[in-house]
């Protein structure tokens, strides 16, 4: 009798162990049960060497983060790399708490998350501002931003407000990703010069680093000895390049988010690219159980993930109005920003028989 009972026991056991380790699989998508007793959807994010209070790309990120969470109740965090040798470490804890989604914010993890989701291939994995083209694995999913299109409207906008003939662009590290904000803020310049008839220089230099502020600080202020408006793509860096404008007097454009706050009289607008609302756009389409593995998604103006904010008050009123026109003809197609060194030598070459 006790054999029979004991038998019985195990199998309930090994029962309900298993319903409760199973993952549901569904159209295609995986999905966990997350970690621990709590059985919320779990999204989790692994920075790339910056922090979520960096004021730019990785804070952008935890705020959809956070935003998700609140809308849809599911359970997020997030985990801090200081240095590269943290990316696996992170990435493989996080595979270790089930969880559904793991984000990594910026293409330096790319070759982590693509090691964990061969390792792994029952969890999903996203990254922000990578692809794997054709070789994407089908438990992972690629997000890419024309930052070009907000970098076009920041060109624009400083070629219409200098006063000295001269604006700046200062980026983190020379790269694919910082190129579309380079070449399209040089575009930008060059098609307000344009609408001007009026020649309008870009000096661009790079801190080669996203996260020394000191050095940012540094380079701004000679490059503001020559220039009245500076746009940075640097990350962390970019703080101090925007203490620069506070303490010359003169411009900065922030980038990824609003960054008005960290010098409200001197920053006359920012190129948002919106990476916390792509993360809450693909999150939520994997909850409601689509499929995204082995796909990447690219997003811009017409989707609402770049552009600048909704309230620019050092920005002249007529140069807002100008702006939204010119986002209409960008979200239409009517004007393709460049993102690359060969795509901008291209929009020079045509540049002179476009109506402005």
């Amino acid at each position: 009798m006790k054999k029979i009972i004991s038998r019985v026991f195990l199998a309930v056991f090994t029962a309900l162990t298993l319903g409760f380790c199973a993952l549901i699989v569904k159209a295609g998508v995986l999905i966990s049960q997350g970690a621990g007793t709590d059985n919320r959807f779990f999204v989790a994010m692994v920075t790339d060497g910056g922090g979520v209070n960096d004021q730019s790309f990785q804070e952008s990120a935890w705020r959809g983060m956070q935003s998700f969470s609140k809308n849809t109740g599911a359970k997020v965090r997030y985990v801090e790399c200081q240095q590269s040798s943290d990316f696996p470490i992170n990435i493989d804890k996080l595979a270790d708490e089930n969880t559904d989604l793991t984000w990594g914010i910026g293409y330096k993890l790319a070759a982590h998350i693509e090691l964990a989701s061969k390792i792994n291939p029952e969890r999903n994995y996203a990254i922000a501002d990578f692809s794997f083209g054709e070789n994407t694995p089908e438990n992972v999913t690629g997000v890419l931003f024309r930052a070009e299109e907000s970098s076009f409207l920041a060109g624009y906008i400083a070629a219409l407000t200098t006063k000295k003939g001269k604006v700046g662009f200062i980026g983190g590290l020379k790269g694919l990703v910082i190129d579309q904000f380079e070449y399209g803020y040089r575009a930008g310049v060059a098609y307000a010069s344009k609408k001007l008839g009026r020649d309008i220089t870009v000096k661009v230099q790079y801190a080669e680093s996203f996260t020394d502020s000191a050095k940012g600080k540094a380079i701004a202020m000679k490059m503001f000895d020559e220039c009245d408006v500076v746009f940075h793509a640097a990350g962390g860096a970019g703080v101090g390049i925007i203490e620069a404008a506070k303490e010359k007097d003169m411009y900065a454009i922030g980038v990824d988010m609003d960054q008005s706050s960290l010098a409200p009289k001197n920053v006359l607008t920012s190129a948002i690219k919106d990476v916390g609302k792509a993360i809450e756009i693909i999150s939520l389409k994997l909850m409601n159980r689509e499929t995204i593995g082995g796909k990447t998604f690219s997003y811009g103006i017409k989707e609402g993930c770049v552009g600048i904010p909704e309230n620019n008050p050092n920005l002249d009123k007529d140069i807002q109005s100008s702006v939204k026109k010119l986002e209409e003809k960008i979200s239409s197609g009517e004007i393709l920003p460049p993102g690359t060194s060969e795509a901008y030598d291209k929009f020079i070459s045509v540049l002179s028989s476009m109506k402005i």
